[in-house]
């Protein structure tokens, strides 16, 4: 809720400033809103390829959204994320905090126990489209709190099981979360152009037409 909030307000802020300076305002781009069937639809196809990875050709944490608080993205969204907000000290230390983990559904109240996890991990988006991008986009993707599901605060431990593996050989382990979570994961390749392999999008099949067909979709394509 917390989130939701911090990261609404920030969006309203930025769309009230061309209100104030000019007399003809652009919208915001809607967000697409679909099912998770129509959706996994729209993901393309195509064979994965890690030629040339590394995870430093995607720079983060940069300095995040706001340059001048002095905190980083990882700080950003672990404050944006708390259902108790944490104290915010000097260095952007945090101190105090809780969070839940919805991949595991662990409360967690020390924000060294958490990890900010790339819904489509760095090395998942390189095989699927981001080795063809500029140096500044990836950093865009690695960074990218534009939307809230590309970033999640998750415990360390689900974050190094899960890596950088898709759906097809991991999943959440709380099911309550598998529906979110798949739905989450498509938005993101939707909303950064992103492929699948044939594995993927078989998987994401079998709980889009199953277990998760009430699942609904948003998503706004990234600039």
């Amino acid at each position: 809720m917390i989130k939701n909030f911090v990261r609404t307000f920030g969006a309203l802020s930025l769309a009230l400033t061309p209100l104030l300076s000019s007399p003809v305002a652009e919208a915001a781009p809607a967000p697409e809103v679909t099912t998770l069937a129509d959706a996994v639809g729209l993901v393309k196809v195509t064979e994965e390829d890690r030629t040339g990875y590394t995870r430093s050709k995607f720079k983060h944490w940069n300095g995040g959204d706001d340059a001048g608080d002095g905190c980083n993205t990882r700080a950003e969204v672990l404050i944006s994320e708390a259902v108790v907000v944490p104290t915010v000290e000097a260095g952007c230390k945090l101190t105090g905090g809780t969070w839940t983990s919805y991949y595991d559904g662990q409360e967690v109240t020390s924000a060294g126990s958490l990890d900010i996890d790339h819904m489509v991990p760095l090395a998942e988006s390189w095989d699927s489209g981001a080795s063809a991008w500029t140096a500044a986009r990836r950093e865009a993707y690695a960074n990218d709190q534009g939307s809230t599901v590309s970033l999640v605060a998750v415990t360390a431990r689900s974050n190094r099981q899960k890596s950088d593996q898709d759906p097809a050989d991991w999943m959440p382990p709380s099911p309550e979360a598998q529906c979110r979570y798949v739905g989450e994961w498509v938005a993101t390749k939707l909303r950064w152009g992103l492929t699948a392999d044939d594995r993927e999008l078989e998987a994401l099949k079998v709980y889009s037409e199953g277990p998760c067909e009430d699942t609904i979709v948003r998503y706004t394509p990234a600039a």
